[in-house]
């Protein structure tokens, strides 16, 4: 059988398979899965198995392809430190930017580096290393202190530099001597309270596909995939970015078993960004290392507290003792809604910004901090939870109703809830890259929007 377009998700431990037509008539065909041999030192081999399963599904002997891509977060995902000069300015436009492409940050530091800060960038060994730091022509040492320390490490590991305009020359010249790979990009933080993340963040996304091919295990992906690859959170943003132009202010949840990612995507309102105290992105991504459904199961469990759940699943310990990955029976599906609203409503307060009030001698002044999600009209679900849970579109549609005392920036009630009825968003993101109108026009038949 002729496909003209697989695409491989490449997870922790499960490699799932889309296929695809895009061409003649667009459409998903059909999906199969199999493990992820990291560990064997060859992902192909669990690629194969995916493509093996797949052809079953589609009850045919074999398959051909014209173009494979895929998404990943096998060996870790993509591991980033960032290091900028002000935390709530250069280092968060670093954080914001590194978010968004799909990175799991594991440090974050503020101003000149220590020798403690070198040793656990040494220990954490990050696929890629951000620095940033000094608005465009304003303070230029520290970024360039922190430059020439990183490249005496020696890591050969990929930086990116999103600085101050006027360092370019002396950082490439660093690097230069060091013998260390270096890519340049605009300033994240050019102007004060003014965001420019995109340009890193479509770096970050090349370089991690320029690199990960050399994580262990992942050596022979080549073999299979001829086309872009890119971080999965990161392509789930894309995904998000493309609606966001065709639908409207969005936002996009994702329950999984270790963690549950926030993606929004809205300027919010004009009467919000008048009281604004510092800039936000407009496509902004969170995740909550602590809020999954199966690894980390009992702290969304003490969230709500034992003895409360109880009052709900008298069973609740046996539950938690007994849980699997996939819940099955009906009481287990309807244990693990209970833990997904918690989840999601706390990964969206964590996500949305608030109002404060401060008084001061000329009277009360109201302000407003972090992500205005007011503007959005449309609530997305994606991952295995809110695919598959019976009561998906139950939870989502409870968000507006969360903002008690309407002190945080929510979206309003009367949001639209959409669910990517084949989990494909991930893939769809990666296919936008190059076919930017069959991955759009997939993502409105997985949402239910053909005629939109």
């Amino acid at each position: 059988m002729k496909i003209d377009c697989l695409i491989a998700e490449i997870g922790s431990t499960t490699t799932v398979l889309n296929a695809f037509n895009i061409k003649d008539e667009v459409r998903f065909l059909g999906q199969g899965q199999g493990p992820t041999t990291v560990l064997e030192g060859d992902v192909t081999i669990g690629l194969n198995m995916a493509l093996d399963s797949l052809a079953k599904n589609l009850g045919v002997d074999f398959i051909e392809y014209d173009e494979f891509f895929a998404t990943s977060s096998a060996a870790g995902g993509l591991r980033m430190t960032v290091h900028g000069l002000v935390y709530d300015m250069t280092v968060r436009a670093a954080k914001e930017a590194a978010l968004g492409a799909g990175a799991i940050i594991k440090m974050v530091t503020a101003g000149k580096l220590r020798r403690t800060d070198l040793q656990k960038i040494k220990e954490i060994r990050p696929n890629i290393i951000l620095v940033a730091g000094g608005v465009d022509y304003g303070e230029r040492e520290t970024a360039l202190y922190n430059a020439e320390l990183i490249a005496n490490l020696k890591l050969n590991v990929p930086v990116i530099y999103a600085g101050n305009i006027e360092n370019h020359e002396e950082v490439k010249l660093i690097f230069e001597e060091a013998g260390q790979p270096l890519y340049i990009v605009e300033n994240v933080y050019p102007r004060i309270d003014m965001l420019n993340v995109e340009p890193t963040r479509r770096v970050i996304q090349k370089v991690f596909e320029e690199h990960i091919t050399k994580a262990p295990g992942m050596t022979k992906v080549r073999n299979m995939v001829n086309e872009t690859i890119i971080p999965t959170p990161g392509a789930v943003m894309e995904s998000a970015i493309l609606l966001k132009e065709d639908l409207g202010d969005l936002m996009v949840l994702d329950v999984g078993g270790a963690t549950t990612d926030v993606h929004s995507v809205t300027e919010g309102s004009d009467e919000i960004q008048r009281i604004m105290v510092s800039p936000e992105p407009v496509a902004k991504r969170t995740v909550e290392g602590d809020l999954g459904v199966y690894v980390n199961l009992p702290h969304i469990v003490e969230r709500i507290g034992l003895d409360e759940l109880k009052k709900e699943f008298p069973d609740a310990e046996e539950l938690i003792e007994n849980r699997k990955p996939i819940p099955v029976t009906d009481r287990e599906k309807e244990f693990v809604e209970r833990l997904t609203k918690e989840a999601v409503l706390t990964a969206v307060r964590r996500h949305a910004g608030g109002l404060r009030h401060l008084f001061g001698p000329s009277g009360k002044k109201t302000i407003a901090e972090g992500k205005d999600l007011t503007n959005v009209k449309y609530i997305i679900g994606t991952g295995g939870a809110l695919t598959r849970l019976p009561k998906r579109v139950e939870i989502l549609s409870s968000i507006p109703y969360d903002n008690t005392g309407d002190m945080f920036l929510y979206p309003k009630k009367g949001v639209k809830v959409l669910i990517d009825n084949h989990y494909i968003m991930a893939s769809l993101g990666v296919l936008s890259k190059k076919h930017r109108e069959a991955a759009l026009n997939l993502l409105k038949q997985s949402l239910g929007l053909e005629g939109a």
